[in-house]
């Protein structure tokens, strides 16, 4: 029996890949969005305002959206504001230079799923992407829920079994980072980076007085350590099966 393997074609390949709508007046960071991508296996269009960007959003069949914040015309969060009002609950990850808390407040409350802060590496751009598309189509995640952590990202506050945990901003935004990769060893240059959007890495111990304090907080008296050090290596937000 001669066997015959079945070739796999272009068009084959294009149904199977994930198709992303890149909004982003910059021609030069698109571009390399673009590039970026389509050298990882997505599907890409492009918009370069937000009034191109909400046809082209509506008249499309897209997995994802990637959208910048300031555009010409009609503004990124309010591009968003349309979908949702329109029922269009295609995942966002929203790209901004905007940084603060308050910034990222609005974004969520916009309809964003995720805020990626330029500078941005593409490797970062990319799984986060990938970890969107992961999540079930119904849901558009303004909780995060982590073992007995709850985290409500538009109210801003967190739970644990009850109890409520009251947090400065950067011990929240800390917290996120940590519920959005639980079980990993998170380094003191990682956190650094994505928490405090340090690109120049001074010799501080400022992650680990956050720690400190995040960790007094969320693991009361009696209750099971959630967030451990790991010696020579960072931190865990280490959660049980």
């Amino acid at each position: 029996m001669v066997r015959q393997d079945r070739k796999v074609s272009q068009d084959d390949r294009d149904e199977k890949a994930p198709h992303v709508l890149v909004v982003e007046d910059d021609d030069t960071l698109a571009a390399e969005i673009v590039a970026e991508l389509e050298s990882r296996g997505f599907k890409t269009d492009r918009a370069a305002d937000g009034r191109e960007a909400l046809s082209t959003a509506r008249s499309g069949q897209f997995d994802i959206f990637v959208m910048d914040r300031m555009l010409p015309h009609v503004d990124g969060l309010s591009v968003i504001e349309e979908l949702r009002q329109s029922e269009i609950m295609t995942p966002v990850l929203v790209l901004s230079a905007l940084s603060a808390v308050d910034e990222r407040v609005q974004g969520f409350k916009a309809g964003g799923d995720d805020y990626l802060v330029k500078p941005f590496a593409m490797d970062e751009l990319v799984a986060r992407l990938e970890a969107l598309l992961r999540r079930p189509n119904s849901s558009r995640a303004t909780k995060l829920r982590v073992g007995p952590l709850e985290m409500d990202l538009i109210d801003r506050k967190v739970d644990r079994m009850g109890r409520e945990v009251d947090l400065l901003p950067r011990e929240f935004r800390l917290l996120e980072y940590l519920m959005r990769r639980p079980n990993q060893v998170l380094t003191r240059t990682m956190l650094l980076e994505d928490v405090w959007n340090y690109r120049f890495i001074p010799q501080t111990n400022l992650v680990d007085v956050h720690i400190g304090k995040l960790r007094r907080k969320v693991d009361a008296p009696g209750e099971t350590p959630l967030i451990h050090s790991i010696r020579g290596a960072g931190f865990m937000l280490r959660i049980q099966d």
